[in-house]
């Protein structure tokens, strides 16, 4: 519980938590960054990690001259490629082990079925358009994997998605995240980004419900 405590906390000031990890640790915090994407994008079990909140205010900084912008949009969509294609790679090595029991906290039919429903319903468009999904963008590439869906077919779309998830979270943190009003607001504004990325994980959260409804009625 205090661990989720502290995740939230992070993701709610994360402008004033990644301006003080940048003072203290310099260059080393786009190594950390790094990191932090390619695990919130290619590994199944870390969907809670900061995203679109975090590449905003990220952008932000760099408006400020806090942060390199062209590092950011250099290592940063490579991050998420690398860690999109490594999580396609899990599903086709470990996911039907993972989901074998289907009752885990992560590793359940659930998550498998809103994840398998959304790939099966875009195809593979569903590997870029899931990356603007939290959940999806982590659940996602597992499933494509566990698919069959091949490396050839995969990638593309995972250049696609990364760069472009990247680009639009982190330009509109750079354009828009020093407006004083925003930035009076700082916090008002992820919650809302955070609000807003959700609903499509809401949206078939409540389709799949009502679904159930129907074939139990």
């Amino acid at each position: 519980m205090e661990y989720i405590t502290i995740v939230l906390d992070f993701i709610r000031h994360i402008d004033v938590h990644l301006a003080q990890i940048v003072d203290a640790y310099g260059l080393w915090v786009y190594a950390l960054i790094t990191l932090i994407i390619f695990c919130e994008v290619g590994l199944v079990v870390a969907p809670f990690l900061p995203g679109d909140s975090m590449l905003f205010a990220i952008g932000a900084l760099c408006a400020t001259g806090a942060m390199d912008i062209s590092i950011v949009l250099t290592a940063f969509p490579l991050a998420a490629i690398c860690g999109d294609n490594f999580n396609r790679f899990l599903g086709t090595k470990i996911g039907h082990r993972a989901f074998a029991k289907g009752t885990g906290k992560i590793f359940n039919k659930n998550n498998y079925n809103k994840a398998h429903g959304f790939f099966e319903k875009y195809g593979p468009k569903a590997v870029t358009i899931c990356r603007f999904m939290p959940f999806f963008r982590t659940f996602v590439p597992f499933v494509a994997g566990m698919s069959g869906m091949s490396f050839r077919s995969f990638f593309p779309w995972s250049i696609l998605g990364g760069t472009c998830w990247v680009l639009v979270c982190t330009l509109a943190g750079y354009f828009l995240g020093n407006i004083p009003f925003i930035k009076a607001h700082f916090e008002l504004v992820i919650i809302f980004i955070v609000c807003i990325s959700a609903i499509p994980a809401l949206v078939e959260w409540i389709k799949h419900a009502l679904d159930n409804r129907k074939k139990n009625c």
